[in-house]
């Protein structure tokens, strides 16, 4: 199924990032460490001055990071605005592909040297797809699908996404092979639903195919896992199954 691969794309906020400034940005931009992490304090300026094309031109004087230089100017220069250690003079290599790839997604390919991270941007017919596996996708659950490649052949898949108890966010990592079974899912940033990281729910994904994974059903913390690792399953096969 991962024989070849979609084009790349962008979310629509990195689209804007693009317009805006002329080239496509990392992840890192916005949040801490690559796509579905929490965001870093560039992201949040962004999402309170509205998530849109005007919110850049609001949040360009402020200088988010602290590291001395402005957000529009630093986004200028091909520099991280969410990044201290990144500035004008000193960009460092957040734009390089190796530099995007989370460490937690590293960790769970060993050896891997080689990533192809691909954007996935859900059309009208794969959020009609996604409702017929019984998950109901919208724009806000695009997201960046991390392929580790080994001898330059896909190897399995990784996507970080979040899921919400009580109005509270956390982050999780499912992890696939190459025939888009699950691995492995895992906590992996619950600072604020710590017992999202003891759950025993998350055993009962593996081997299975990410278009047969469960629905929820309960209102529980272990059904908020279940729901949204059925929406990330969900989003990998519509975006993958046609490759």
């Amino acid at each position: 199924m991962l024989a070849s691969l979609p084009a790349a794309a962008e979310p629509a906020f990195a689209r804007m990032y693009k317009s805006q400034f002329g080239y496509p940005p990392s992840c890192n931009a916005c949040h801490k460490d690559g796509g579905g992490t929490p965001l870093n304090p560039y992201g949040q300026q962004f999402k309170d001055a509205g998530m849109n094309a005007g919110a850049f031109a609001k949040i360009a004087g402020s200088d988010a990071d602290g590291d001395g230089a402005a957000n529009g100017a630093e986004a200028q220069a091909r520099a991280n605005p969410g990044n201290r250690s990144s500035t004008p003079a000193n960009k460092g290599d957040w734009l390089d592909t190796a530099s995007l790839i989370p460490r937690e997604v590293q960790a769970a390919f060993p050896g891997v040297r080689e990533y192809l991270p691909r954007d996935a941007i859900l059309t009208d017919a794969d959020i009609a797809r996604a409702r017929t596996l019984g998950a109901s996708l919208g724009k806000a659950d695009e997201n960046t699908i991390y392929v580790p490649l080994q001898d330059k052949r896909p190897a399995g898949t990784a996507l970080i996404f979040a899921a919400e108890f009580k109005g509270k966010t956390f982050f999780l990592l499912m992890v696939t092979d190459r025939q888009l079974k699950v691995t492995q899912v895992k906590a992996m940033n619950s600072t604020q639903v710590p017992a999202a990281a003891q759950s025993k729910v998350y055993a009962k994904f593996s081997g299975v195919a990410v278009d047969q994974l469960p629905a929820a059903s309960g209102s529980d913390l272990d059904a908020a896992i279940t729901a949204a690792v059925k929406k990330a399953g969900t989003l990998l096969y519509v975006r993958l199954k046609n490759a």
